[in-house]
């Protein structure tokens, strides 16, 4: 019997790419806040890009501008370029943008070449599982969901490490690859976890089990939620625990800490479950993406659009790729 997907991919696509952005936007201003930033501000739980904290109404962060610098050039090479995309990375940070976190702030200004970066700053701190890689990782995670399970979490993998030089962020994000794969394609992603767990390096499987779990919760985290385990984890949580778009970003945002990546690690995975017309309008219409580096381009929704179209139909495996 085939399966039949009553949303269709392009509207899951088109979830998963502005969905993590929307994410992003809305969680920004409550950034490092306490848990029950979101029900304070917004007691019936409906919420809107509200902007604050040194940020605009709508307006992306670091996370959406770094998945956007990778999806474009993964289009604009035709592949998997890690050069391109780490000289995309520091012109980016060279360009003053309003947030960066730490780590990736000086793997990409310690001025050592793209493939030795990460690997010496995680020498020289010892820490590098940050959530840095898995916040800009739906747009890679689109390109590569067609070319399969193997295919998509390695390269999940080799973009992670262009500036975390822990492999636990390395499995995290290739864990989220898979999830995304999944759920373009109309299934369930958290019926995929123990396939894809299997498929983690056996060093960091058991860990990453643990925050993956089904009775996990954001209390049980070992870390601030700025480490990729929780982070991922509550992102998770956020979908299980919740049955529309809006109440799994919501959730997300609710727990508090780094809430505009929770938040865009989550928006990307529910966008691709309920899909884009789960997005409620006040969020997808003052949405925006400033590039700094980039002079004053700014990406509309529609812009986010139709790149995570293009990704889809450009990836690895796309029937309309001229190259397969």
């Amino acid at each position: 019997m085939t399966h039949r997907d009553p949303l269709g991919r392009a509207d899951r696509v088109a979830g998963a790419v502005v969905g993590s952005a929307a994410g992003d936007a809305l969680g920004a201003p409550f950034e490092f806040g306490p848990a029950g930033v979101f029900t304070a501000r917004f007691p019936d739980g409906v919420g809107t890009l509200c902007g604050g904290g040194g940020w605009d109404p709508g307006e992306a962060t670091d996370d959406t501008q770094m998945a956007v610098l990778v999806g474009e050039s993964l289009l604009e090479r035709g592949g998997l370029d890690l050069p391109d995309v780490f000289d995309r990375f520091r012109r980016w940070a060279a360009g003053g943008p309003k947030d960066i976190g730490l780590q990736t702030e000086d793997v990409l200004t310690n001025g050592e070449p793209w493939d030795l970066a990460a690997a010496l700053h995680f020498q020289l701190n010892g820490r590098a599982a940050g959530n840095g890689s898995l916040m800009r990782a739906t747009t890679s995670a689109v390109y590569f969901a067609r070319a399969g399970r193997p295919a998509t979490m390695e390269a999940a993998r080799r973009i992670a490490a262009l500036t975390h030089g822990d492999r636990a962020a390395w499995e995290g994000t290739a864990v989220f690859h898979e999830l995304v794969r999944v759920a373009l394609a109309g299934q369930d992603p958290l019926a995929a976890l123990p396939a894809t767990l299997a498929e983690v390096h056996a060093d960091h499987r058991a860990r990453w089990a643990t925050v993956l779990a089904p009775d996990w919760h954001p209390g049980l985290a070992t870390e601030f939620n700025g480490a990729v385990w929780p982070c991922l984890g509550t992102a998770l949580w956020a979908l299980r625990t919740t049955d529309t778009f809006e109440r799994s970003l919501a959730a997300a945002v609710d727990v508090g800490g780094d809430t505009d990546t929770v938040a865009a690690v989550t928006g990307g995975l529910a966008g691709a479950v309920y899909g884009l017309g789960m997005i409620p309008a006040r969020w997808t219409e003052p949405l925006h993406v400033p590039l700094p580096g980039h002079g004053d381009r700014r990406l509309t929704t529609g812009d986010l659009r139709t790149l995570a179209g293009r990704l889809d139909s450009e990836g690895p495996g796309a029937p309309e790729n001229p190259h397969q």
